[in-house]
């Protein structure tokens, strides 16, 4: 499990999936509630190297740390969330806004910072372009431009660029969360699907963080005009009622849809409209 900015992220998603993970100050071994798996937290860039090499099952890591390591591992699922969005980051090349640098073509060379040597590298040697590429311990913004003239650095909104100074050149690898597991463990019958059974759990998890359920009552004169407003996964939940001139609707939905969609349920005769929060939808 990623230590770090990704660990309350982390724990949240999978106390959504149904796991209770608790961790005491200073210890690196969280519990988990689950006997037959055995957590350890450490930095997301050093698992993909120990899960490639055996040393453990599985872990959750970022498509970034697997490309920088150069990492043989499985890659059960993408897991798409971060620590301030549920949507993917991008590693990007940065120069100062007034800097001459507007292309690719002239970082040739010049001096890069980045966490990311190995991918910087890849990138500008598929571009054509010779730099010298030094790895930052951190605060890799503030080196522009008085000790490097450009960065390749992580973001999620670009506001930390922004408020540096910094103007996005070019993505260099976009990235998120995956769930990997070793080929010995892959190979392993009993272990494959303990880790196939925490994918689902997983993705079940962070699809419900985007969905909601409704659920409403409908007269039967009505249903058809309300049915045609109402997204499913498949096809809505009908049941009948006690009075048989009324039926109980049920549906998912992204939550973003629900607000402009009662109102116009209400307005089609759905009466007793009840929105409810999901922990997981599995398809």
């Amino acid at each position: 499990m990623p230590k770090g900015s990704l660990q309350r992220a982390t724990f949240d998603m999978l106390d959504r999936a149904g796991y209770q993970v608790s961790l005491s100050s200073r210890s690196y071994y969280p519990r988990l509630d689950d006997p037959e798996i055995e957590p350890i937290l450490m930095r997301a860039q050093e698992i993909p190297r120990y899960v490639s090499a055996g040393a453990l099952d599985a872990g959750l890591s970022g498509r970034d740390w697997i490309v920088e390591t150069d990492a043989d591992v499985v890659e059960v699922c993408d897991l798409v969330y971060s620590k301030a969005s549920q949507s993917a980051a991008r590693w990007v090349v940065a120069v100062a806004q007034d800097s001459s640098i507007r292309s690719p073509q002239d970082l040739q060379g010049k001096r890069i910072a980045t966490e990311v040597v190995n991918v910087t590298r890849k990138y500008l040697a598929d571009k054509g372009v010779e730099a010298d590429v030094e790895f930052s311990w951190g605060a890799t913004e503030v080196k522009v431009p008085e000790l490097v003239d450009a960065i390749v650095e992580l973001t999620e909104t670009g506001s930390s660029l922004r408020a540096n100074n910094l103007r996005v050149l070019d993505t260099v690898l976009e990235t998120n969360t995956k769930l990997i597991a070793s080929n010995e463990a892959w190979g392993d019958a009993w272990k494959r699907q303990k880790v196939e059974t925490l994918a689902m759990l997983l993705q079940g998890a962070l699809m419900g963080q985007a969905k909601v359920g409704l659920k409403m009552n409908v007269a039967r004169a009505s249903l058809d005009g309300v049915l045609q407003l109402l997204p499913a996964l498949r096809q809505p939940t009908i049941s009948a009622l006690t009075n048989d001139e009324w039926v109980a609707v049920e549906t998912v939905l992204d939550e973003r849809e629900a607000r402009d969609l009662i109102p116009q349920l209400r307005r089609a005769g759905a009466e007793g409209i009840v929105e409810y929060p999901l922990n997981k939808v599995v398809p």
